[in-house]
């Protein structure tokens, strides 16, 4: 499986055999192009600009935004409600459990708030968690970390922090690792994730973002 982040919170993930999933797509309207995609499958978090651009995806079947389990093709998906109440406010916020043939992918949406250790233990297994670091409607960095202890993934990959051209105030990623107390992340593209070849601790693996310039290249 490969994940590739394209800004904020939106993914590509993709499997050979399986379809492609698209997590988040945003439009341009917080500053960053607006991603242009294919896949098969979208899933959207809450309904907002940062999350909700559909058609920045060509060719996707089905979009998916409410709690419930679905089976699109031979990928299995989880919507998850974490929602954050306060009072008689609440913040609408799906996570998505993405299975690929079990391979766990956790996409956590705008979570805001630490679930309580029963939402955890429900979701289970987390292989790959993708997981808001940058504040603003999202964890904050030390909020992250301590969610990111509670899942014990193999994987970590932070989204949802300050990137140059966001028009939105976000934390930058450093600060996150520092709540990690990791002084030098592994960096990468792209995550290629393989059963076979899990590591036994938790790794931060911080994406470049595949932006898109106003023509549809990459930056």
């Amino acid at each position: 499986m490969e994940l590739t982040w394209y800004g904020h919170s939106c993914f590509r993930i993709v499997e050979r055999g399986y379809l492609t999933v698209i997590t988040d797509p945003f439009s341009d309207a917080i500053g960053l192009p607006a991603p242009k995609l294919k896949g098969d499958l979208v899933t959207v978090s809450h309904d907002a600009p940062g999350h909700n651009y559909v058609d920045a995806v060509k060719g996707a079947r089905q979009t998916i935004y409410r709690p419930g389990e679905y089976e699109v093709g031979d990928v299995f998906v989880t919507g998850i409600a974490l929602h954050q109440i306060t009072g008689e406010s609440v913040r609408q916020n799906i996570g998505f459990l993405i299975d690929f043939d079990g391979i766990n992918v956790l996409h956590l949406g705008d979570l805001g708030h630490v679930p309580p250790q029963s939402v955890i233990e429900n979701i289970g297994v987390v292989h790959v968690l993708l997981i808001p670091v940058g504040g603003g409607n999202g964890l904050k960095a030390a909020e992250a970390a301590e969610v990111v202890a509670l899942f014990e993934p193999n994987f970590v990959i932070p989204m949802h922090y300050s990137l140059p051209g966001l028009n939105m105030e976000l934390d930058h990623v450093d600060k996150f690792l520092k709540a990690m107390g990791i002084g030098k992340p592994h960096e990468a593209e792209t995550l290629k994730v393989s059963a076979a070849d899990l590591p036994e601790q938790t790794q931060v693996v911080v994406l470049t973002p595949q932006l898109q310039s106003r023509n549809g290249e990459n930056t």
